[in-house]
């Protein structure tokens, strides 16, 4: 399995299920290749954001079946659209280009030469590469706007009356959605996307519920 979405679900069946072993979960998400409109091969994977659940696991899990769909939904969005906008963003002129890279190089192992090619080869051609991005996905000239809208899409479907998509708790939808925009802390896309949105609160309530998890040391 290459696909982290696959993989969650694979994992948090595993996970919840009491009856079955981890190679028995893995055969119920089979890989596809599928060949595109112009002939390029990729690989699927079935049952992707389903948990492999008898009716007595899913009911303990979810309150409905609307709240498993809804889940499911919004996993669906966060690799079919909110993912796609962060390229964009993150590389969207380039001043922010080499900001990110900067970033990147200095959070990794790298040398001095090494890191100068790394900072400004990456970023000359990531620069580029947001832009094709940009045309593929058919944003908006300010790629802002797309991300701005994306992430107030996202609270309004989390709603005024829940902290999270998942109730009390973070389900995999507000887990796949914090992923996605994590990656742009500490980057300008990100503090703007803070100021120009109504994100902040919900992103700010997964980070404490991340951080204050039994399982996060």
């Amino acid at each position: 399995m290459n696909d982290s979405s696959v993989i969650i679900s694979a994992v948090k069946t595993f996970l919840v299920s009491r009856k079955k072993n981890l190679e028995e979960v893995v055969s119920y998400y089979p890989a596809i290749t599928v060949t595109n409109d112009k002939g390029k091969e990729s690989v699927e994977y079935q049952n992707k954001y389903w948990l492999m659940l008898d009716e007595q696991e899913t009911k303990r899990l979810y309150e409905s079946k609307e709240s498993q769909k809804e889940e499911m939904k919004w996993r669906r969005w966060a690799d079919d659209w909110l993912v796609h906008l962060i390229s964009p963003n993150v590389y969207r002129t380039p001043g922010e280009a080499l900001a990110s890279f900067d970033y990147i190089v200095r959070e990794g192992n790298f040398g001095s030469v090494e890191g100068f090619f790394a900072k400004y080869v990456g970023a000359t051609a990531m620069f580029f590469i947001g832009k094709r991005l940009k045309i593929r996905h058919n944003l908006q000239d300010d790629v802002r706007q797309d991300l701005y809208e994306a992430a107030n899409t996202w609270v309004a479907a989390v709603g005024k009356n829940r902290k999270f998509l998942g109730g009390a708790q973070p389900n995999l939808a507000d887990l796949a959605v914090y992923g996605v925009l994590r990656v742009m802390e500490d980057l300008q896309s990100f503090d703007d996307m803070m100021a120009n949105s109504k994100i902040k609160p919900w992103y700010q309530r997964m980070t404490k519920a991340i951080e204050e998890h039994p399982n996060a040391q």
